[in-house]
């Protein structure tokens, strides 16, 4: 992780839904050796059988806990994603109450360690899963996490067309 070093000493926290991207990082932390602590309300947890197979085979921990302040205490990373995807746009107001506690905003990141960064798939929807503080701030290092993400899909797709990079 450019931002903070070496991946396997990390404990990175997510805070929100369950859904697909809280999945794949459960199976990034089976993979890379992360610490990994997600904060979902209940009723939205992630995949229980990704959850179980990443537990099973991960060198640290991963865990769902319902405290948003637990999972960030002693994260490096802090993590989000909108509280609803596509085709979820008809709960979008009813999430906004479930998730609120789990904004991720100023009072939140000052319970993580110090110099702790904050992620986002993008795009946000400002003041809901995260603070307009947050997102523009010194800490929130989301902008350049999509510029990785438009390399990657770039060479995904040279691949599959045949060029060579």
């Amino acid at each position: 992780m450019s931002h903070k070093g070496e991946v396997a000493k990390l404990h990175i926290a997510w805070l929100g839904d369950g859904n697909n991207m809280a999945n794949s990082w459960i199976q990034a932390a089976a993979r890379f050796g992360f610490a990994l602590t997600l904060a979902c309300p209940a009723g939205y947890d992630p995949n229980p059988a990704i959850l179980a197979a990443a537990q099973a085979v991960a060198s640290r921990p991963i865990r769902v806990v319902r405290d948003p302040a637990e999972a960030v205490r002693e994260a490096d990373v802090l993590n989000t994603d909108v509280w609803a995807s596509m085709g979820q746009e008809s709960e979008q107001e009813a999430r906004i109450g479930v998730f609120r506690p789990y904004q991720v905003n100023a009072a939140l990141v000052a319970q993580a360690r110090p110099g702790a960064i904050v992620l986002h798939c993008l795009p946000a929807h400002r003041d809901e899963e995260i603070s307009e503080e947050v997102l523009e701030g010194p800490q929130c290092v989301a902008f350049d996490q999509a510029e990785n993400k438009l390399h990657i899909h770039k060479a995904i797709l040279a691949m599959h067309l045949g060029k060579k990079q």
